[in-house]
C-alpha cells in the first residue's frame, strides 16, 4: 500500500510514522470513531456527529482517508439515494487502536466535562462495550437504555447482555428496555464505571426507571474501576 502525503509526511521509513502520516491529523481518528459507532453514514450524519469541524475540513479528511484505503464511498440506491461513507476492512482494523486510546483517555474524564465540551449520547456506547462485563452470563439477557445529555446530544443507546458479553447500539423506536438511566453523561458514566453508587448517582440527578436490579448485571471491568 502506497499513500503519498506530500509535505505533511514525516518522511520517515518507520511503521509508526507511516501510520501517523495517515491518521495523525486533527479530526481524523474522530471521523473513524463516528464510522465505527454509526456504520455507513451520510456526510450530514458525520458533520452532526463532529461538532466543531468545518465542512471543508471534513471533506478533505474523508478524501484523504479514502485515498489511504481507510474509508469507502458509495452511492446508495433509491430510496436512500445519497452518498454513504463506511470503513473498509483496513479501517475496521483500527478498532483495537481506538480501544487502547480510549482506555488511556478515561482518567481524563473523571473530573467531568469542561463547560464548552460537546457530547453525543452514542459516545457512551464505546466505553459500555469496552469496560462492562456481564456479572451473571448464564441468566436471561437484560437491557438498559442510556439517555445522557439533552438537545443535539440526546441520542440514546441501549446496553444489553448478549451471550455473556455486553453490547451497545442505538436505541430503536418503541423499545422496552428493562431499565432506563437518564441524566448527565458524567454521572451516568460514573455509575456504570463503579466510581459512584446508585444513591450518589441519584443525588447527582440520575433518574432510574424500570427494574433497578438489572444494573447489577453490568459490572465494571477492573481496568475502568481502578482508573
Amino acid at each position: 500500500m502506497h499513500y503519498n502525503r506530500g509535505m505533511r509526511s514525516y518522511g520517515q521509513y518507520c511503521a509508526l510514522a507511516k501510520a501517523l502520516d495517515v491518521l495523525g491529523d486533527r479530526w481524523t481518528l474522530l471521523i473513524v470513531r463516528e464510522l465505527m459507532l454509526r456504520g455507513p453514514s451520510r456526510y450530514t450524519d458525520l458533520r452532526n456527529g463532529l461538532p466543531g469541524i468545518a465542512t471543508n475540513l471534513l471533506s478533505e479528511r474523508l478524501r484523504e482517508l479514502k485515498d489511504a484505503g481507510v474509508v469507502a464511498r458509495e452511492e446508495a440506491p433509491p430510496p436512500v439515494a445519497t452518498t454513504l461513507f463506511s470503513l473498509t476492512p483496513r479501517g475496521q482494523a483500527l478498532r483495537p487502536v481506538l480501544d487502547e486510546l480510549g482506555a488511556w483517555g478515561v482518567p481524563f474524564m473523571v473530573e467531568g466535562p469542561a463547560p464548552d465540551d460537546a457530547f453525543r449520547g452514542r459516545w457512551l456506547a464505546w466505553p459500555a462495550e469496552r469496560f462492562l462485563t456481564d456479572a451473571d452470563p448464564d441468566a436471561p439477557p437484560v437491557s438498559v437504555e442510556l439517555r445522557a445529555g439533552d438537545g443535539d446530544g440526546a441520542d440514546p443507546v441501549v446496553v444489553e447482555t448478549v451471550e455473556g458479553a455486553v453490547r451497545a447500539r442505538p436505541a430503536g423506536a418503541g423499545e422496552q428496555p428493562d431499565a432506563v438511566l437518564s441524566g448527565s453523561p458524567h454521572a451516568i458514566l460514573g455509575l456504570l464505571s463503579g466510581q459512584i453508587d446508585v444513591a450518589e448517582a441519584r443525588r447527582r440527578g440520575v433518574r432510574i426507571d424500570g427494574e433497578e436490579r438489572v444494573l447489577a448485571r453490568l459490572r465494571p471491568a477492573a481496568a475502568l474501576a481502578s482508573s
